[in-house]
């Protein structure tokens, strides 16, 4: 690929104070002035892939089964497989190394450049989620992580609750078309404004997952 660079559809207005390059993404890992939270992160360059199969419930993908149910999720090792229906799976991988080749096995689609993927944690970001959807992440009779797919700031997503609010901070995982990544991040941003949202780095997210699994 010699010196081409992959270019995350979500852009701030903000700019990195520090930067990585991974698989050709230019990776911010930090903005000036993050503030206490809640904070939106960029994770476009984290890979996703979609999975169909008939027989879906016999996949593991990077080794994590598919869960059962639809809506149910599988957290290990960060890698997140999220039950969409009755033969589909969204495979999220957060870790921050290189991402594994996609699957060999048939129905495996890789969907990093075709979606926007965004990290919305910290406190009041439930309080932020109620102004831009009607959709429930704070159901008690669901466990968490937990997969809702519906219109987010009028958009069709794939939203994932990785955390209920605990000790005043929680986490949502969005993922939706690439081209409204512009819209989305304008709505989300708007929206948090009140409560001191801000863009962060991926060091940010990546903090507050391993404390959220010690």
């Amino acid at each position: 690929m010699g010196d081409m660079k992959r270019q995350s559809p979500a852009q701030f207005k903000s700019r990195p104070v520090k930067t990585d390059v991974r698989d050709h993404w230019v990776v911010a890992l930090e903005f000036e002035n993050e503030g206490p939270g809640p904070w939106l992160v960029d994770l476009c360059h984290k890979t996703r892939w979609d999975l169909q199969d008939g027989r879906i419930d016999e996949q593991t993908p990077s080794g994590v089964s598919v869960p059962s149910v639809p809506g149910e999720c599988r957290f290990e090792n960060r890698i997140l497989v999220n039950r969409m229906n009755h033969t589909q799976a969204a495979v999220w991988l957060l870790g921050n190394g290189r991402a594994p080749e996609l699957p060999a096995e048939t129905g495996y689609t890789d969907v990093s450049e075709a979606t926007v993927f965004l990290a919305l944690f910290g406190p009041k970001v439930f309080s932020i989620a109620e102004k831009l959807t009607a959709l429930d992440f704070t159901d008690p009779n669901r466990q968490t992580p937990f997969l809702l797919q519906g219109p987010f700031s009028h958009v069709p997503c794939q939203i994932v609750t990785l955390a209920r609010e605990r000790a005043g901070a929680g986490a949502l995982l969005l993922a939706c078309s690439r081209g409204y990544a512009r819209d989305m991040v304008h709505a989300i941003l708007a929206a948090g404004a009140a409560y001191g949202l801000c863009p962060a780095g991926e060091n940010r997210f990546t903090s507050w997952l391993a404390s959220m699994q010690a």
